[in-house]
């Protein structure tokens, strides 16, 4: 792997860097869990799309600028670097997307990715129903085929985005004889379709970041199948595999995040012991390698190579790598860290405690950490079965 960067990639990331500087907005978006806020990031992700920046990795004519993973991540360094916002499409962008540009029609991509890049349309996951979280193969929701059309019953909880989004990912089984693993299908719909019912879940700071959807009787055409009837596990372990291996979470947010860490403790260095000062050499450190890492994967995916299993090792160590950073951030600011954003003595620290509590969630979404290891246990290191 060669760290040296082109006069090109050079050149791409003045481009970004000039274009975001110019840009972002002065302060920070509302949340994106409230109305205003969501509202807010679909005038930002047009606003990206509009000028060619919404995701650079993808041909021109879906909206990006058809560059390579490469110069993806310098613009997500520059991006993160900046303090831009957080991409309220995430789960479109870096998930679905991948995976349309993989098992979709030429007629889905037409009709899905532009929409998508513009945020014109959010997307949803489907994935968690109450009786199969970090199981997927436990899912119980069907799809029952009825000429030209699925009909939905059942449920799925924990759906990131869907208070606010347009669609939904998911799997349904559509094999009522079929267990585990087989007899499921990928389906995407729109969240207005009639028999379809959100209901908000509100998180640790009182807001509707995830949502159970409910299907009765939902019908959606069978056009919106992706991928092959009955194979949906393998299109959902593409879109797992882009998830915890290189498209959710780039190094650019944890190299802006540890950065600010190291500011925060030259601040505070006269109040720190000799433990704390490790903690934060210790997180930068780590930053700085998943991001060679992760510049190791990609220049193998640019070179005709591909993820696998090998991205629940990547997953356990960014979110376990999210969690350290922050609570040393914690640690250095001691009681100043419950302050939250909005008190009116919390100055940036507030954004410390925001970012803490998210990274609790790291090891459990995107497949929990415990389900990683038993992943690597079996397929990287050949162990049986407990």
């Amino acid at each position: 792997m060669d760290l040296t960067y082109t006069p090109a990639e050079e050149a791409f990331r003045q481009e970004a860097r000039s274009w975001l500087e110019a840009n972002v907005p002065s302060e920070p978006l509302p949340s994106f869990d409230t109305p205003d806020g969501a509202q807010a990031h679909r005038d930002w992700e047009r606003k990206l799309n509009d000028a060619g920046w919404a995701m650079v990795s993808w041909p021109k004519e879906y909206g990006g600028r058809g560059v390579n993973l490469l110069e993806w991540l310098i613009f997500e360094e520059e991006y993160w670097r900046v303090g831009a916002p957080l991409r309220f499409n995430q789960n479109g962008l870096f998930l679905l997307g991948p995976t349309l540009m993989e098992y979709g029609t030429p007629e889905q991509k037409e009709r899905f990715l532009p929409k998508m890049a513009s945020g014109e349309e959010i997307w949803a996951q489907g994935w968690s129903e109450p009786n199969a979280g970090s199981d997927m193969a436990a899912i119980r929701s069907t799809a029952r085929i009825e000429g030209d059309e699925f009909v939905l019953n059942g449920q799925k909880i924990w759906s990131t985005r869907a208070v606010f989004a347009d669609w939904l990912f998911g799997m349904f089984r559509t094999d009522p004889e079929s267990s585990r693993h087989k007899g499921l299908t990928f389906i995407l719909l729109p969240l207005d379709t009639p028999g379809v019912t959100v209901r908000p879940i509100s998180q640790l700071d009182g807001l509707p970041s995830f949502a159970e959807v409910f299907f009765e009787d939902a019908r959606v055409p069978r056009w919106n199948q992706l991928g092959d009837l009955g194979a949906g596990w393998a299109v959902a372990m593409a879109t797992a595999g882009f998830e915890r291996g290189l498209m959710l979470r780039s190094p650019g947010r944890f190299q802006a995040a540890a950065a600010r860490l190291v500011e925060l403790y030259k601040r505070h260095r006269d109040e720190c012991d000799d433990a704390i000062r490790d903690a934060v050499v210790r997180a930068w450190s780590k930053t700085e390698a998943y991001c060679l890492s992760t510049y190791q994967t990609a220049t193998r995916l640019v070179a005709g190579g591909s993820i696998g299993s090998e991205a629940s090792l990547n997953k356990i160590f960014w979110s376990e790598m999210d969690m350290e950073l922050h609570e040393t951030a914690l640690a250095i600011l001691e009681a100043r860290a419950e302050l939250l954003s909005h008190a009116p003595a919390a100055g940036d620290v507030g954004q410390w405690l925001d970012g803490f509590l998210f990274s609790l969630a790291g090891p459990i979404y995107a497949g929990t950490n415990e389900i990683q290891r038993n992943v690597i246990a079996e397929r990287l290191l050949g162990l049986p079965r407990a």
